[in-house]
């Protein structure tokens, strides 16, 4: 690790501690030139797939466009930036654990789609509106029925509702 004083690539660490997660570890070093500290933190690297976007282009998974796209529908909601947080974090987990080297960018909205669902109505509608692109009021006034209707029951929007 290259010291941000003096670009000494010699240092040593001095203490080394575990986030509560436990997937980040935060190491203090010292510089064995300049003796500056000054602290690193490892992540383990995740292998996501590929995205495919609806008009056949192939792009990285981008971790941020979710949180992007969920932090607006959350706008003015009383949902925390941690649960935000832990919602794209199950996303990655689940497309990370089913091991495909594509996915489509249908199925990443259809899966955040339904993390909402569980989260938040208004949340839920909002993102829902712009991912589905509804055409009129009345695609709109339909999917908020089913929202109000279900309100009583689990929450749980379903395969059929994401098509």
């Amino acid at each position: 690790m290259k010291c941000p004083s003096c670009s000494n690539m010699e240092n040593k660490v001095i203490d080394s501690r575990l986030n509560k997660e436990g997937d980040i570890i935060r190491r203090r070093r010292e510089c064995l030139n300049c003796h500056e500290r000054f602290t690193t933190y490892e992540r383990l690297e995740r292998t996501l797939p590929m995205v495919i976007k609806r008009d056949g282009r192939r792009e990285e998974f981008d971790r941020q466009k979710i949180v992007n796209g969920i932090k607006i529908a959350c706008q003015k909601r009383p949902i925390s930036i941690e649960k935000i947080e832990d919602l794209v974090d199950r996303v990655e987990q689940y497309f990370q654990d089913l091991g495909d080297k594509e996915v489509s960018a249908v199925a990443i909205g259809e899966k955040v789609v339904r993390e909402l669902y569980n989260l938040d109505d208004v949340a839920y509608v909002r993102f829902a509106s712009v991912y589905r692109s509804f055409k009129d009021v009345n695609e709109f006034m339909v999917e908020l029925k089913e929202v109000l209707k279900n309100k009583q029951e689990p929450k749980d929007p379903g395969p059929n509702r994401l098509s």
